[in-house]
């Protein structure tokens, strides 16, 4: 019993500290860089990948070509990531400082680390809409692509979208070269947004990166929407909540298909003043054939439908005569053109003929779910976009 209560009383001692033993210095930990460092072909689809071993990361600072690389550190600080791809042929240096315990030493890495070149390159194209263009809210992004995409999933992994506060939306794959981001509701009003397409690094096949990251901007602008009623023949302009047009209209005669307006979601495309129209598979002299220059046209699908100016006041507001478009008396038509942004919404009803969701920008036509299903990443498509900074 004496010889226990001993042990235990030095025990405390030694826990006091009265002894003057002390255990063995505390370790630094240990920082890992992937790629390692001194690479020189390094593989731009797998960034950067940077673990502390033993302690937490306090700090990570990547660049190339004088440029900081984003990432994320995650919530145990022990793992950090570039938040893309790397680009190809390009030289990295990278410092990492892990701090193990609050009395012992820090661990700092440094190095430096070079991707491989692509042997071929792909790219945009085409973008809507225009860097610094304010459009209506209901206008989807759309980005064409220089080469058939079949990394669909690594690609839109590369796409950001930005806004504050964040919106909810999901891209679509409505061909091998085009992926299209389309919003859950419309936009907000005046709301800016930026597109970045991280492709810098992005791997299509063997030897095929994107070569560089492309940004752009644009604005929503006021909330504009129009209701065409094709059965009692008005169209009504509401902005920001308040009717700021009521217009008498004509619509599609309705005698064949090709003559039906499409009752949908359309949206507003672009427009000319005027526009040369010329109707579909017919020749000069065959019935029905028309060559004529129309005023304030502003297009709504692919299939020739247009809002536009036509003096034919007597059919407006009482009866449908046109090959399928939505004609307005000349004042009032001239009106809807000067303040018609790209994206602005036209809802028309009352007709036979649905519009086709592929058909010019009719992407609203399809269910918000049925839309999402249309991303590389499905399970996780629908989601906010980042804020800006």
């Amino acid at each position: 019993m004496l010889r226990r209560a001993a042990t235990i009383f030095l025990a405390a001692l030694l826990a006091l500290g009265g002894c003057g033993v002390q255990g063995p210095p505390p370790r630094p930990p240990v920082v890992h860089v992937s790629p390692s460092f001194d690479t020189m072909r390094a593989r731009p689809e797998r960034g950067i990948v940077v673990r502390a071993q033993g302690g937490t990361l306090s700090e990570v600072l990547a660049y190339t070509d004088g440029t900081a690389v984003r990432g994320t550190l995650d919530a145990a600080r022990t793992t950090w990531r570039s938040d893309w791809t790397l680009r190809p042929g390009s030289e990295y240096v990278v410092t990492a400082t892990a701090a193990g315990d609050p009395d012992g030493p820090a661990t700092v890495a440094m190095g430096r680390f070079r991707t491989r070149p692509a042997e071929r390159t792909f790219g945009l194209a085409a973008i809507a809409p225009l860097p610094g263009e304010t459009v209506g809210v209901g206008m989807p992004i759309i980005l064409d692509f220089d080469t058939p995409v079949r990394a669909k999933a690594a690609v839109e992994r590369a796409l950001e979208v930005r806004t504050t506060p964040p919106v909810e939306g999901a891209w679509r794959w409505t061909s091998d070269t085009r992926a299209v981001y389309r919003t859950r509701r419309f936009w907000p009003a005046r709301r800016k947004v930026t597109v970045t397409a991280h492709l810098a690094g992005v791997r299509l096949a063997t030897g095929v990166y994107g070569a560089a990251d492309q940004t752009f901007g644009f604005t929503v602008g006021r909330d504009q929407t129009s209701a065409v009623n094709v059965r009692t023949h008005r169209m009504t302009v509401r902005r920001d909540g308040r009717t700021v047009q009521d217009m008498a209209i004509s619509a599609g005669m309705a005698t064949t298909r090709e003559y039906t307006t499409t009752s949908g979601v359309h949206l507003t495309m672009d427009k000319g003043d005027p526009v040369r129209m010329i109707s579909p598979g017919r020749t000069e002299g065959d019935p029905g054939y028309y060559d004529v220059m129309i005023d304030h046209a502003v297009r709504i699908s692919d299939s020739g439908e247009y809002v536009h100016a036509k003096d034919n006041v007597w059919a407006q507001g009482r009866a449908n005569v046109s090959h399928g478009c939505v004609n307005a008396r000349p004042d009032q038509a001239a009106w809807f053109y000067a303040n018609s942004l790209r994206g602005d919404p036209v809802t028309i009803t009352g007709t036979t003929r649905e519009l086709d969701w592929q058909n010019g920008w009719g992407y609203w036509q399809l269910p918000w779910e049925e839309w999402r299903r249309g991303s590389a990443l499905s399970s996780e498509a629908s989601k906010p976009s980042r804020p800006l900074p």
